[in-house]
């Protein structure tokens, strides 16, 4: 069975952020949520400086695209039904 590889990412907006100290806050809060529920790899990728600003990424790998393309819906489902925030731009890729 080959190996399906996974990736999506999120560019999001915090509006209500003021500080660095909130915005760490409010992404490792929903970085902690995506693993809890998810078999996926998640890290803050960009903008580790920048107030307003953050970059999600996850990671995962399994045998079945569909269930690739199906958990990478929900995390989608999952970042942009969080109210603080606003999703700028998303990507999905997939490799088998």
């Amino acid at each position: 069975m080959p190996a399906v590889y996974a990736h999506a990412r999120w560019v999001i907006r915090i509006p209500e952020c003021r500080s660095l100290k909130t915005k760490r806050s409010i992404v490792r809060g929903l970085r902690d949520r995506i693993r809890a529920r998810y078999p996926v790899s998640a890290a803050e990728t960009d903008f580790a400086d920048e107030h307003g600003r953050a970059e999600l990424s996850v990671a995962l790998v399994t045998s079945d695209a569909t269930v690739a393309e199906s958990i990478l819906e929900r995390l989608d489902t999952l970042v942009s039904s969080d109210p603080r925030i606003f999703v700028v731009e998303r990507e999905r890729r997939y490799v088998a």
